[in-house]
């Protein structure tokens, strides 16, 4: 039988029983499992786990919170979180905060599963162990300064366990599967692993010494000066990829980075490089089923909201009041979800690069003001002061003016929405030099602190209160829009007392008209 105490979390019962039944069949001897992540909280407060796996959503908390307790509880106890395809994100940033050892996503590979729950264990166990050797080490230092006579020879017993212990560690590093690279903070390579050798396609002596630049390349930055930014905390990087010269071919990575000597101020960083070929395909897969799915909805939709149209217009006979509004209703319901099948294809079609901008000039306060007066109408029926201000009408810029126009009727027409009665929204548009200023305040509900960083993610309401009730799609499409460009995207916001979006377009504005208004 296996050793090792496994604690597996997750609210539906067809899943713990397939968990103990595949883990039954494997040897695993001590296994326990919970539907109730507050059982599994009550349980692990007396009982030392070598691996917990938990799920992602569950109706008591989610499994970032529950692993957070985990973390509190046994902090070197290596964490698995399974995740559905849409919570991949939260997944990667449960990585930097909560230190997970692994994510993996449903449905799974059983093959996989079981490497990756033997690894755990076996890594926990030699973090048990190491840090069973430093309480050793530590425990010598005092015995050194009480039997000072007998130095030496402790030393020599100390030293041998502390090469015993790097040894171990030694062999983690070699035999790891993912690429591991140490480097100093302007990016000169010290050191690396067989897997790194392999995944670079380069000798250890042709690696030493060299810019990790020449050989790792991102699309939009490059390692050496985010490494400049990185201070204490950790650093994950995706849409990086590795030029081989013997495959010729590019291998997508991600790479996790953190410091290794916080209190020293000659910086030197380890990563972690991952090769995610296999995911990436999958990902494309999944990307391409999604805009199929999406792309083959849109006509029978339309079909039936031109049919109710039909109706409604009486083409097809007098109506009363009842049938027009049950229809009314249903015309209503298949336009909104037309419309989130739509937003869903924009979304992959920034997602997979697959949306090419189509760039033209045309004035930017024109566009403005025609999408303040599309929203007048739903600002003046809740009596919200709604006003713009335009320092500069002759303004003319090089941009995408169908996208902008989604961007700047998403930003208004949530000010106006989330505005109380009574309220004020104010649009603001300026230039410094060739650059473009757009933002939009209002006076309404305000988004907590610690929700604004979900603001502009997808399928989010940004926060914990559920302040939108629709897809979460508007601002994550608005950030793709405004990058897409260039830009930049941000939100300011004070709880109860109102938000501001801003966007930030650089370069965009026709020289000859700032000669002319200069």
């Amino acid at each position: 039988m296996i050793k090792g105490k496994i604690v597996v979390v997750d609210d539906e019962k067809i899943v713990t029983s397939a968990f103990s039944t595949l883990l039954k069949v494997e040897g695993f001897s001590d296994v326990n499992l919970f539907n109730s992540p507050k059982d599994a909280i009550n349980f692990l407060k007396n009982n030392k786990p070598d691996l917990v796996i938990s799920d992602f959503l569950m109706p008591e908390m989610n499994g970032l919170e529950f692993l957070r307790e985990v973390k509190e509880l046994y902090p070197e106890v290596s964490k698995i979180l399974l995740t559905g395809y849409a919570d991949k994100e939260n997944a990667i940033r449960a990585i930097n905060e909560i230190g997970l050892y692994r994510y993996i996503e449903k449905p799974w590979n059983n093959d996989d599963l079981i490497i990756n729950i033997k690894n755990g264990i076996e890594r926990s166990y030699l973090i048990s162990e190491l840090r069973h050797k430093i309480e050793e080490l530590n425990s010598a230092k005092k015995e050194l300064e009480k039997y000072s006579h007998n130095l030496e020879q402790i030393v020599e017993e100390r030293t041998a366990d502390l090469k015993q212990a790097n040894a171990k560690l030694s062999g983690i590093v070699n035999y790891c599967a993912d690429g591991i690279i140490i480097l100093n903070e302007d990016g000169i390579i010290e050191q690396v692993n067989p897997s790194c050798e392999n995944m670079i396609g380069h000798v250890t002596s042709r690696l030493i010494g060299a810019s990790v630049d020449d050989f790792i390349f991102g699309k939009k930055t490059f390692i050496s000066k985010e490494l400049h930014l990185l201070e204490e905390s950790e650093l994950f990087l995706r849409d990086f990829c590795i030029k081989n010269p013997f495959s010729n071919s590019d291998i997508p990575v991600e790479i996790s980075f953190a410091r290794i000597n916080p209190d020293d101020n000659y910086k030197r960083f380890v990563g972690v490089i991952r090769d995610v070929t296999e995911q990436k395909k999958a990902d494309k897969l999944r990307d391409d089923f999604i805009a199929t799915l999406t792309h083959d909805l849109r006509t029978p939709l339309l079909a039936a909201i031109q049919t109710l149209t039909f109706f409604l217009n009486g083409a097809l006979g007098e109506l009363d009041e009842k049938q027009k509004l049950l229809l009314s209703t249903m015309q209503k319901s298949n336009e909104d979800l037309l419309g989130l099948v739509n937003a869903l294809l924009e979304v992959y079609k920034y997602d997979a690069d697959k949306l090419v901008l189509t760039k033209t000039n045309f004035n930017i306060y024109n566009l403005v003001k025609q999408v303040y007066e599309e929203l007048s109408p739903l600002a003046k029926s809740k009596n919200i002061d709604f006003s713009a201000d335009c320092e500069n009408k002759d303004v003319e810029i090089y941009a995408d003016r169908s996208e902008l126009r989604r961007v700047i009727c998403n930003l208004c027409g949530n000010a106006i929405n989330y505005t109380q009665d009574g309220g004020i929204v104010k649009i603001t548009l300026k230039s410094e030099g060739r650059d473009l200023i757009f933002s939009v305040k209002d006076n309404g509900v305000g988004i907590p602190q610690e929700d604004i960083p979900n603001m502009f993610q997808r399928f989010s309401q940004g926060t914990s209160k559920k302040r939108s009730t629709g897809t979460g799609l508007g601002l994550y499409l608005s950030r793709q829009i405004i990058e897409s460009h260039g830009g930049k995207i941000w939100l300011e916001s004070v709880l109860n007392k109102g938000s501001e979006f801003s966007f930030l377009l650089t370069d965009v504005i026709n020289e000859k008209i700032l000669q002319k208004t200069n």
